[in-house]
């Protein structure tokens, strides 16, 4: 069926001037200007079925790459399944401050919801990690967010909520992410404060989920507008939507994943029970808490996020410690915990591999966080740098960048050995772009010493500067 083609003569709603806006429904459009005035500009996702007599839930995406339509194009599959209005701003940064963000997002909440019928109380946002902590925070400076949703990141504002004006927070993470054990806790937090919510986990890292999962937060939030009399009850759609997920449910039980099973029949019970009879999912539930191998899939994961715990402990306690002294020797210590990890995720044990993932995952986000860290202030701390430099290149041995700055740095203080040292590791790590090296800041007089150009030769096969053998 072709799609239809709206169009919009607007003469006054977005800051007093005129602007034609032609919108075409089933596409993500971009370049949309937020005002005239200023350069600001959005993308946006119209259901095909949608009409302007008609009120709309709407879901602002965020992604602090200002990548708005590449951010919706996540989000497309679900919109249109759910009849949900996608937006997304296209000047977000993270080189930007909150309040500057948030004032960005605000213009686009205004903008929108004078251009479009947007349904009261069905307004929610969302992103993928940074975008997903943004979104996160918005509750907190906008009022009218019915709901969250934050995939692979953490609910940084628990403790400045509005708890008199609670909103449907969704959670999606991966069980290989750093963020999952964060994600757990944010989790019993909002449990104990009753703000409805929902976690789903699944299969993989620090990645953006099926949209599946997108879709099934955008029913949890349906099913909840139901509920509190936001949306009129519309029996089909409960019976339809249960109907699926009880067929999703019985795949999850089917393919032997356990627990993801029984974190998705728990959601279910919470968005059904209030809508309709629910015995079935009680009589799943009860067989699944019987059958011995959930039992075992969660015994695993608890004795393996307990372990994981207590290692997370020391890689925050030994990395202050490492930079406050300076302490270079503490470097096997470091080689020795990936070691440890390799075994992890050769684990028999699929909550151990995963627990190994994590691990590995969270001590290249904290050595990245302190390198900003450093990079930021005004005297840098080379040496403190330097060692961050050095343990990103036992936690992540094909990250180049790490090597290739250690070269340079060591280069300028006219400690050949330990530039020639990484220069060789570099090289083992499988590095071949010969010109880059023979490009690289303050290595003038290194790059034209017969070492440097052996180790090149060895590697590389051919260096830049003639070997003469004694």
């Amino acid at each position: 069926m072709r799609k239809l083609i709206i169009l919009l003569f607007l003469g006054t709603v977005i800051g007093g001037n005129a602007q034609e806006i032609t919108f075409k429904k089933g596409v993500v459009m971009d370049s949309i200007s937020v005002k005239d005035s200023i350069s600001e500009t959005f993308s946006l996702y119209l259901p095909s079925s949608f009409e302007l007599g008609k009120n709309w839930p709407i879901l602002f995406v965020f992604d602090m790459e200002g990548k708005g339509k590449q951010a919706l194009s996540m989000f497309r599959v679900a919109a249109e399944d759910q009849g949900y209005i996608l937006a997304a701003s296209d000047n977000l940064s993270d080189t930007l401050s909150t309040s500057q963000n948030i004032m960005i997002a605000g213009r686009l909440f205004n903008t929108v919801v004078n251009l479009l019928p947007i349904k009261k109380n069905r307004t929610y946002v969302g992103g993928f990690a940074q975008g997903g902590q943004f979104a996160s925070v918005l509750p907190l400076f906008i009022n009218g967010i019915s709901g969250v949703l934050s995939s692979g990141a953490v609910f940084q504002s628990l403790e400045v909520m509005k708890v008199n004006q609670p909103f449907y927070f969704i959670g999606v993470v991966g069980r290989e992410d750093f963020a999952y054990q964060d994600m757990l806790a944010t989790k019993s937090k909002f449990d104990k404060l009753k703000f409805p919510n929902l976690l789903m986990a699944f299969d993989g890292g620090h990645q953006w989920p099926e949209s599946s999962y997108f879709r099934t937060a955008m029913e949890r939030w349906t099913l909840y507008a139901m509920e509190k009399g936001y949306a009129d009850k519309d029996s089909l759609y409960i019976n339809k939507t249960y109907s699926q997920n009880l067929a999703e449910l019985n795949a999850l039980i089917n393919s032997n994943k356990l627990l993801e099973a029984y974190a998705y029949l728990e959601g279910m019970e919470a968005s059904f029970g209030p809508l309709r009879e629910t015995v079935t999912l009680k009589e799943i539930k009860r067989e699944l808490r019987r059958d011995k191998g959930y039992k075992a899939m969660k015994r695993n994961e608890n004795s393996a996020l307990l372990k994981e715990s207590f290692i997370l402990e020391d890689y925050h306690y030994y990395l202050e410690e490492d930079i406050a002294t300076y302490n270079f020797k503490n470097i096997g210590w470091w080689m020795y915990q990936m070691e440890e990890l390799k075994k992890y995720e050769k684990s028999k044990l699929l909550a151990e591999q995963q627990m190994g993932k994590r691990l590995l995952g969270f001590v290249n986000a904290l050595i990245e966080d302190k390198i900003d860290l450093l990079e930021s202030e005004k005297e840098v701390d080379y040496d403190a740098l330097s060692l961050l430099w050095m343990l990103k290149t036992i936690t992540q041995p094909k990250e180049y960048s790490y090597y290739l700055k250690i070269i340079s740095y060591s280069a300028k203080i006219d400690d050949y050995g330990t530039s020639l040292f990484y220069l060789e590791e570099l090289l083992k790590n499988g590095y071949t772009d010969k010109e880059k090296l023979y490009e690289l800041e303050n290595t003038a007089l290194l790059r034209i010493t017969p070492e440097f150009n052996e180790i090149v030769e060895k590697y590389l096969k051919k260096a830049r500067y003639e070997v003469i053998e004694e």
